[in-house]
C-alpha cells in the first residue's frame, strides 16, 4: 500500500517579488480541483476517505494540519489505524498526497486558510465517498 507523503515545494524570492513552485509534482493524473474554506467556528472537516480515488492538497493561503489514517474496514464507523499528521502552509507550494485506501480530517490553522484539493476522478464518475464522524481529540 502507497503511503501519504509530502511533494516538497519552495518558494523564490527577489525584488521583482514571489514565486512559488513545485517542480516535482506531477498534474497529469489530476481530473478534478476545488477549494476549501472551513469556516471559524467549525475548523475541522473529516473523517472523509477513498477506497479508489487519491487526492492532493496545497494549502494556497494560511495554515492546515491534515490527519491521514489508513482504512481496513470501510464498514466501520471510525477510522481504525494510528493517525499520521501533516502540517502544509502557504510559504512555499508542498503538495499532500493521500493515496487510496486513506481517509482525512482537515483542520484549518488559521482565519481564512484555503485549501486547494485535487482529485484523480471526477464528481458522479465513481462512487468512493466515505464519511466517518469525527471523535473528540
Amino acid at each position: 500500500m502507497l503511503e501519504p507523503v509530502i511533494i516538497t515545494g519552495a518558494c523564490y524570492q527577489d525584488d521583482r517579488g514571489e514565486l512559488r513552485y513545485n517542480n516535482n509534482f506531477d498534474v497529469s493524473s489530476v481530473k478534478r480541483i476545488y477549494l476549501i474554506q472551513n469556516t471559524e467556528s467549525n475548523p475541522v472537516r473529516g473523517w472523509q476517505g477513498h477506497k479508489v480515488e487519491q487526492r492532493w492538497f496545497v494549502a494556497v493561503n494560511g495554515v492546515f494540519e491534515i490527519n491521514v489514517v489508513g482504512l481496513e474496514n470501510w464498514d466501520s464507523s471510525k477510522p481504525d489505524l494510528p493517525v499520521k499528521k501533516f502540517k502544509i502552509t502557504q510559504e512555499q507550494l508542498d503538495v499532500l498526497y493521500v493515496p487510496p485506501g486513506f481517509a482525512t480530517a482537515i483542520r484549518s490553522l488559521a482565519p481564512g486558510s484555503t485549501l486547494l484539493a485535487m482529485s484523480d476522478y471526477r464528481i458522479g464518475e465513481i462512487v468512493d465517498d466515505y464519511r466517518f464522524p469525527l471523535s473528540e481529540e
